[in-house]
């Protein structure tokens, strides 16, 4: 069975979607620990109420980077896992740090990369007009939101929608996304070949990945 470390910064709702998954038989991974940059975070409640081990390690303490990305790795290491899994972290991390974990290290994103890296997703994609929305899992480097995506789920934008709408819709396919993406790699069907993700019986992936379904139906 795999290890991993979730890192957070919020309320930790893809977190407690991993935890919800590993909690099931069978699932091939268990989270080892919760590493949180601010100290108040919700997501550290949930953490503490299903009993996995939590700590912070703030930000705000260390006046440069490196040194913040130093501290983090220290406390990941302590803990020896196979994967670190960014889940709303909200902290840019150094080439150093990614380098570290290179090829462990995974994120999940609001929005259909390449479309829509960084902030402000859901307004943005409203800004441009786009009919179809999303979130995509995928390797962390050292270029933001732009490591080699693992899997995507869409959503259609409604008409009405605002940023709420949008992001709750997004949140749900999140929520699927992730424990799914986490599956994958404890069970080792994921590879990075010439920059691109392959995945074994990519059938199958594609057909749980599509979202709305093709009925049509929303």
């Amino acid at each position: 069975m795999k290890s991993m470390v979730i890192l957070i910064s919020g309320r930790g709702s893809n977190m407690a979607a991993l935890l919800d998954a590993v909690g099931e038989a069978a699932f091939p991974a268990r989270v080892a620990a919760v590493l949180c940059n601010r100290p108040h975070a919700p997501g550290l409640e949930i953490a503490a109420a299903r009993g996995i081990p939590a700590r912070v390690v703030d930000h705000t303490r260390y006046p440069e980077r490196a040194a913040f990305d130093a501290a983090l790795a220290e406390a990941i290491d302590a803990w020896t896992p196979d994967l670190v899994a960014l889940a709303g972290f909200m902290r840019i991390l150094g080439d150093d740090f990614v380098a570290r974990y290179a090829g462990r290290l995974i994120n999940i994103h609001p929005s259909l990369l390449p479309a829509f890296p960084g902030l402000r997703t859901h307004q943005r994609a409203l800004d441009a007009g786009v009919r179809i929305h999303g979130c995509t899992a995928h390797f962390v480097t050292p270029a933001l939101d732009h490591g080699p995506i693992i899997a995507q789920a869409a959503v259609p934008v409604l008409d009405g929608d605002d940023a709420d709408s949008l992001a709750a819709r997004v949140l749900i396919q999140e929520h699927r996304l992730y424990p799914l993406v986490v599956r994958w790699f404890a069970e080792g069907r994921l590879r990075v070949v010439d920059g691109r993700v392959a995945l074994d019986a990519a059938q199958e992936a594609a057909a749980s990945l599509i979202s709305p379904q093709a009925s049509g139906r929303r």
